[in-house]
């Protein structure tokens, strides 16, 4: 990573054409995290240009006393959380109107079928900004620290919220599974 903290201070300094270094060392991790945020896939495509375009207007705002992909990392953090309350809002207006609700994407599907119903039901039923958090630590692998600073938290708390969450996530997997058992010990015992 020393070598795009360089392209970053470098392009700070005037040489534009050095983004292109640290467009191909992010593209790949940024759209990962989108798309299991987003769960949609062009979304995720057209979130990870604009995080891309929005730090490069915004690298003057960067320090570097921190780390830059932490720094990206916090971007791509926010921009996924305005588009999943425009989103939930989108949806909102949409019942208003008793639309049919969106189908589901390629990418839910594909979670249902790695992870089982219970643990992906869980996760859905997750808020954004705990989808975030286990995103960040479980499939991004990041540390306790950096997710601190992405989300602008200190590191116990974000220790906190992270057992917290396993928790939650637990109760959930506990309650889709005893939903699932339900439901089909009432249809084998028809």
């Amino acid at each position: 990573m020393e070598f795009v903290e360089e392209c970053v201070m470098q392009v700070k300094a005037g040489e534009v054409n050095k983004y292109v270094h640290i467009v191909e060392a992010f593209q790949a991790p940024i759209y990962r995290y989108c798309s299991r945020m987003l769960g949609n896939r062009q979304e995720a495509e057209d979130a990870v240009q604009d995080i891309l375009v929005k730090a490069f207007e915004k690298i003057d705002k960067y320090d570097p006393t921190g780390s830059f992909s932490s720094w990206l990392y916090k971007i791509a953090h926010h921009h996924c959380l305005n588009l999943l309350r425009k989103r939930s809002t989108q949806r909102k207006f949409q019942s208003w109107f008793h639309q049919e609700a969106i189908a589901e994407s390629a990418e839910q599907t594909m979670i249902n079928q790695l992870f089982g119903e219970p643990l992906a039901s869980a996760i859905t039923a997750l808020r954004a900004d705990e989808r975030s958090l286990l995103i960040l630590r479980v499939l991004e692998e990041k540390s306790f620290a950096e997710i601190g600073e992405i989300s602008r938290k200190s590191t116990e708390a974000v220790k906190k919220k992270y057992g917290r969450l396993k928790l939650k996530l637990q109760k959930l997997m506990e309650q889709k599974e005893g939903a699932s058992y339900a439901k089909s010990q009432s249809y084998t015992s028809r």
